[in-house]
């Protein structure tokens, strides 16, 4: 997991690799759990899908963009990416995230530091594929139950796939924040530029 680009407006990038013998089928889901400082645009993310075509999200509750950060919550995605066509062994995800406006601080910091948790990993099979995926993976893994699609229609049994050999569990990146100190708050709770 790697994110890119400067500013407030970032791409975190998600890659998973499979050995050599993915079977025919797979399906591929990544719930993302976001801090209340990030957030995914849904409006975006709807012209990515059709414009390209393969990046499939559900969002678990609406996102408010213009929120900042104190008056948000944490929220899920789940991001269904499609298997390369030329390379079935390589899932790589792109998806946009913008940081949200923070409280100015009091203590003379100049930057927040957000974290971003690695994506749980789920895979499934189709149902006309004759071995079951659990029978393929060595554990530990686990059998859940997750939306289907993106489209939330029903929901299907994933096998959860427990991180291995990740020494970095999260990203970060900082977010400038105003100076406190440069704010007068008056008893109505209005706060003026000092003069």
């Amino acid at each position: 997991m790697e994110i890119n680009k400067k500013g407030f407006h970032r791409e975190l990038v998600t890659t998973v690799r499979f050995g050599r013998d993915v079977p025919a089928g797979l399906r591929v889901l990544l719930i993302h759990r976001w801090p209340r400082g990030v957030y995914v645009d849904p409006y975006e993310l709807s012209s990515l899908r059709r414009g390209h075509g393969d990046l499939d999200v559900l969002l678990d509750s609406t996102v408010d963009p213009e929120a900042p950060a104190h008056k948000s919550v944490g929220f899920v995605a789940l991001v269904y990416p499609p298997l390369g066509e030329q390379n079935h062994t390589l899932v790589r995800v792109v998806v946009p995230i913008h940081g949200r406006y923070h409280e100015p601080s009091h203590d003379g910091g100049q930057f927040v530091r957000v974290h971003l948790e690695l994506p749980e990993l789920l895979l499934r099979t189709s149902p006309d594929t004759r071995a079951p995926l659990g029978d393929l993976l060595s554990p530990p893994h686990a059998i859940v139950e997750a939306p289907c699609t993106a489209d939330n229609a029903s929901t299907c049994q994933w096998v959860k796939i427990q991180h291995q050999g990740h020494s970095h569990r999260h990203a970060g990146f900082q977010i400038p924040v105003g100076d406190g100190a440069l704010m007068t708050c008056m008893p109505n709770r209005r706060c003026l530029k000092p003069q």
